[in-house]
């Protein structure tokens, strides 16, 4: 008899209570009614799925993208004493054929599975005379043309279940996704009359920055040398650049690798598992790494590149911080990404053949340029993501760049005159660069052969910083005085609104960030027993992430897949000395108390006879 939602929640995962949202979405699978899950990364999805398919007979299909999150998966639900398993491409005949056989035999009733497997004739056949009674979509916008992530498998789904000699209840989940993509989900998945539920796209526990350097790498170096010992992701836009930075790394002592779509299958799946299983701490990717990656201990995710838009952006930087625990997501920025990402949508679509390229070039000419604003707004980069996502939130979250930046309110009306002045007598035929340096009266070969140090504008704010007046052009662009037409070069063109400013009938303001001098860029190396920023007696939680480590390396699977972050910075707050105790950690549950709890108490309680902890340790408060 498979037991219920509450007794598998606490046994099996080791908690007490439903985070928002997950115990509507299960009863309402659990009453065999479709459903859609709108949730961020790090809001507890699978066990949305994992928890009806452990509470009722039947067998529970989980349609996921990659092979990496299967494993991730089902390694986690064996540690939790679930009968799960995977069928994909990187196992070998036998292993298949004994999956099946376990869940023919009933043994097995989570089965993970790629979307092509569905339209494998074998697998097919073999289905039919399983019991189905649950089929769940992860990674769910992969379905829609509209979506950053499209994946034409996904759309065997619905003639798939529309196969199977009776339906079964159908469940999809993603965590980000606008209006449109929703609606694709919907209607391309084919769900019935499913009970819709969106959680809201906020990760409180996540810090967001964008920083505009004149050089990246410098700056890159610094920001990984200050969280040495974390685990943390480096976003490249391209594959020389990858490699790049990568080099970089580990020339400054820092443990990485890089990871893209042109090494080899053996060395791009070493350096996975080698991120994975935390031998090494940073993996340099492509956006070819990670989506649906399970590893939770993921602390800072740096793009060294401005994506092409904000769900890529949202998705891999949702990849930081899924235990909860606090997290830096920071983008670096440049114009040249603007270059890179446009140069990306006329390749993408200058190859399509089944569908209309103007109306999705369109679109993701839309996207990229929502993504070229988040990285210019004085805004709360949190209040800009979620609304851009539809979502209401705080005009200000304090804990963002923008949020913790020093303003000032300026008068940019004279500013805005002598700019777009410039970009009018030069017949808005230009793109920033060529108008910041005429303004700053720069000596460029390209600019003076033009005849552009004759104007009455060159070198009129010489005295003003690039920087300053990228940052004013965009923000006069953001409203709506300027535009930029996309082409083969992006030009300024001055919009009719602009008109009044040149002629002194309106006045342009703007909270600006204060200029400071840039920080000398050194190298960090933070003191040992430091743990995560805020852990509770940081030298007990390096004994335990010690002890996690060997245990994960005896059992060849990932340290976290055993005890997260979150898990042990909890038992370094509580302290637990006895089994009744180590129950109370958040993510143990009796299976892993039975599994791991004497090893874990043995360390703390060593620790504690040994510290000899003030009352207050041992009675600590949240």
């Amino acid at each position: 008899m498979p037991a219920d939602k509450f007794t598998l929640l606490q046994q099996r995962f080791g908690y007490k209570t439903f985070r928002p949202g997950q115990e509507t979405l299960i009863d309402a699978i659990l009453n065999g009614r479709d459903a859609l899950g709108i949730m961020p990364t790090g809001a507890g999805k699978s066990l949305c799925y994992q928890i009806p398919a452990l509470a009722q007979d039947g067998l529970s299909l989980v349609i996921s993208p990659l092979i990496s999150l299967m494993k991730d998966q089902v390694d986690a639900l064996v540690q939790a004493g679930a009968p799960a398993a995977c069928l994909n491409a990187s196992l070998d005949a036998a292993t298949c054929h004994q999956v099946m056989d376990q869940v023919a035999d009933g043994f097995c009733n989570l089965l993970y599975i790629t979307p092509e497997r569905l339209e494998n004739p074998g697998f097919l056949h073999f289905i039919q005379s399983i019991p189905v009674a649950l089929v769940t979509v992860d990674e769910a916008h992969c379905v829609s043309q509209w979506g950053q992530d499209f994946r034409p498998s996904y759309l065997a789904v619905a003639p798939f279940v529309a196969g199977l000699p009776k339906r079964p209840c159908v469940a999809a989940f993603t965590a980000t996704a606008t209006e449109q993509v929703r609606q694709d989900i919907l209607r391309l998945l084919a769900l019935d009359h499913p009970k819709v539920l969106v959680t809201g796209f906020d990760r409180p526990n996540l810090n967001f920055e964008v920083r505009h350097p004149g050089k990246k790498l410098p700056l890159l170096l610094s920001l990984v040398n200050k969280r040495r010992d974390q685990s943390g992701i480096v976003y490249c836009s391209t594959r020389k650049q990858v490699g790049k930075v990568a080099e970089a790394l580990c020339a400054d002592g820092i443990s990485a690798a890089p990871y893209h779509a042109g090494l080899p299958d053996s060395v791009r799946k070493k350096n996975q598992e080698d991120f994975i299983y935390d031998r090494i701490d940073v993996i340099v990717a492509t956006n070819a790494f990670g989506m649906g990656i399970d590893k939770s201990n993921v602390s800072f995710v740096i793009h060294y590149n401005m994506p092409g838009d904000l769900e890529s952006y949202y998705q891999e930087a949702g990849r930081a911080g899924r235990d909860g625990e606090p997290a830096d997501c920071i983008l670096l920025y440049s114009g040249q990404d603007v270059r890179t990402q446009q140069f990306f949508i006329d390749r993408s679509h200058t190859e399509m053949t089944d569908t209309d390229p103007g109306a999705l070039r369109e679109k993701d000419q839309e996207r990229l340029k929502a993504m070229t604003f988040y990285c210019h707004t004085n805004e709360c980069l949190r209040y800009y993501m979620l609304r851009y996502f539809g979502e209401d939130s705080p005009k200000s979250c304090g804990h963002c760049s923008n949020c913790n930046g020093e303003k000032e309110h300026v008068d940019l009306t004279v500013a805005a005159q002598k700019i777009l002045s410039c970009i009018v007598r030069t017949g808005s035929r230009y793109g920033i660069t060529m108008i910041i340096a005429i303004l700053r009266g720069s000596k460029n070969k390209r600019l003076l052969a033009q005849g552009f140090d004759t104007l009455s504008t060159y070198g009129i704010m010489a005295d003003t910083s690039a920087k300053r007046l990228r940052q004013i052009i965009h923000n006069l662009e953001n409203q709506g005085y300027l535009a930029v037409d996309d082409g083969t070069y992006p030009i300024l063109r001055p919009l009719a609104k602009s008109r009044d400013v040149l002629f002194g009938k309106a006045t342009v303001t703007a909270d600006l960030l204060i200029e400071h001098k840039p920080e000398k860029v050194k190298t960090s190396h933070p003191a040992s027993g430091s743990g995560p920023s805020g852990t509770v007696n940081p030298t007990l939680y390096d004994e335990l992430r010690a002890l996690r480590a060997t245990l994960a390396d005896k059992q060849g699977v990932p340290a976290y897949v055993i005890f997260s972050n979150a898990a042990l910075t909890d038992m370094c707050r509580k302290l637990p000395v006895d089994s009744d105790a180590f129950l109370d950690v958040s993510g143990v549950g009796k299976v892993k108390l039975n599994r791991y709890g004497k090893a874990f108490i043995a360390v703390i309680q060593k620790w504690v006879k040994t510290e000899k902890p003030s009352s207050a340790d041992l009675n600590p408060t949240n």
